[in-house]
């Protein structure tokens, strides 16, 4: 069996929505100090819907897979919508990834939902912060 699906692999070698959104309406930032994966997501959100959204990541091509798959999937859906995004569905999404790779998943979950806070934030918009635990301390990438 092969390390990385083809799923993996195309998503990897050909990322989608790679990119800066200039005037984003939310951004948000991870890191993974034990691997080095960094991951920054743009959103542009009209009435509630992602309108676009682009990623930035400096990573392996597991974190790079990820974010791909993880943009791919909130395309067009609501902000309530991508905050139901789990780390569990862009793995599945991608047909798995390797165990020591999982984090890969976490931080992009974790960048969706720190983009989605700063939506929030910049928008005056009222939210629960349980629906954002602080990720230094979730305890998901030990």
């Amino acid at each position: 069996m092969a390390l990385y699906s083809e799923k993996v692999m195309d998503h990897f070698t050909h990322p989608r929505n790679v990119g800066v959104i200039e005037n984003a309406d939310g951004v948000g930032e991870v890191g993974n100090a034990k691997c080095g994966d960094i991951m920054k997501i743009y959103l542009k959100i009209e009435n509630e819907i992602i309108q676009d959204v682009k990623f930035e990541t400096f990573g392996c091509g597991s974190a790079i897979a990820s974010s791909s798959m993880a943009t791919e999937m909130i395309k067009g859906k609501s902000i309530h919508e991508a905050m139901q995004l789990t780390n569990k569905a862009v793995a599945e999404a991608l047909d798995g990834l390797p165990a020591h790779k999982l984090h890969c998943s976490v931080l992009a979950e974790e960048a969706i939902k720190k983009a989605l806070m700063d939506y929030y934030q910049r928008s005056g918009l009222p939210y629960d912060e349980k629906d954002f635990p602080d990720c230094t301390h979730c305890g998901h990438c030990e």
